[in-house]
């Protein structure tokens, strides 16, 4: 089979898809993107025109147009969502028909299609609270909240979907930082950054809980790289992928460190404690893959981005914040995808 492939990404106009898609071009693939592109219309520009591109503005609740965007391709990578547990909170009912409901008719036409590759996107967040010093992918699954529930539900559509041919992988991403042209500014490192660089001032709630951090270059590689792997070695596999495990204190620290010593932290309480430290040892012993960026990579270049005007209006601007961009939408009485 030729490495060449026909993808499909959903959700390839969002955060982590505006710098996978210029990735996968460059490695020779033909890129098909279904997205609703509600942070904006622009966000793949790098390569707006190019010959092995085509963008369709749509919801993926549409079956129609995934039949006939799925024709013809041979890999899926499925970034599509309602991305986080606020966003998700705002309409459960909305979050579960795209989170959940339809993943199901995605997968059914990827395999109609003949696909022969489909890589999910799932969570960290399966695992709920875990006191271990090290999460790995053998521990019990214990969801919280709705978004990682329905995580983990489409983690065994796809795997009861499993026949010769259909290779499936699930990736549990740790929590992206970095810049994209997309850009949240509601990630751990974002935020941080955004605040210290804007207000000189981080306020950090709580700051012993862990949270597991993957820069989105690595992240991004990541995804090109489950293309390339032969089918045998990731067929019906799930890994972790993430890197730094950091409270939110110590990134909040790198922050301070790399923006300037003037910016002030300030602690506060807070209810909420989910902490988790995600182990990626599995995907290293076996796939042999590593994270080549750190935590205060992410932040420099941030800290870059803000100095060359990239990142306009950052505390007030709801195309940063997926909250805020989604109460817009659903205030406006659009149906979100």
């Amino acid at each position: 089979m030729s490495d060449k492939h026909t993808v499909l990404v959903t959700g390839g106009a969002g955060y982590v898809g505006s710098v996978l898609i210029p990735k996968l071009l460059a490695e020779g693939h033909t890129v098909r993107v279904v997205d609703t592109y509600y942070f904006g219309d622009n966000v793949l520009a790098a390569v707006k025109g190019h010959p092995n591109l085509t963008e369709v503005k749509a919801d993926i609740r549409d079956r129609a147009v995934l039949d006939r965007t799925l024709n013809g391709c041979t890999a899926v990578i499925h970034l599509a969502c309602i991305s986080n547990d606020p966003s998700f909170e705002l309409d459960p009912s909305l979050g579960k028909s795209i989170n959940y409901d339809a993943f199901i008719p995605l997968v059914e036409l990827s395999k109609a299609h003949g696909v022969k590759r489909f890589v999910y996107a799932s969570s960290s967040s399966v695992y709920g609270i875990k006191d271990e010093e090290k999460v790995t992918e053998e521990l019990p699954l214990k969801p919280l909240t709705d978004y990682s529930k329905y995580k983990a539900m489409c983690e065994d559509v796809l795997m009861e979907s499993r026949v010769p041919g259909f290779t499936t992988l699930t990736l549990r991403p740790a929590t992206v930082c970095g810049y994209s042209p997309r850009l949240r500014l509601d990630l751990s490192v974002n935020i941080l950054t955004n605040l210290a660089v804007n207000k000189r001032e981080i306020t950090v709630f709580g700051g012993s809980q862990h949270r597991p951090n993957l820069h989105i270059q690595d992240m991004t590689d990541l995804y090109c790289q489950t293309l390339r792997w032969p089918a045998e070695k990731i067929d019906g596999k799930i890994y972790n992928a993430g890197w730094q495990n950091m409270t939110i204190r110590e990134i909040a620290d790198v922050v301070k460190a790399e923006v300037g010593d003037d910016v002030k932290i300030v602690t506060t309480k807070t209810d909420d404690l989910r902490s988790y430290r995600v182990s990626s040892e599995k995907i290293k012993r076996e796939l042999g893959w590593e994270p080549r960026y750190s935590v205060p990579d992410a932040v420099r270049e941030l800290v870059t981005a803000f100095k060359a005007g990239k990142i306009r209006n950052s505390l007030s601007d709801p195309k940063y914040f997926n909250i805020k961009t989604m109460n817009a939408h659903l205030a406006s009485g659009k149906k979100a995808a």
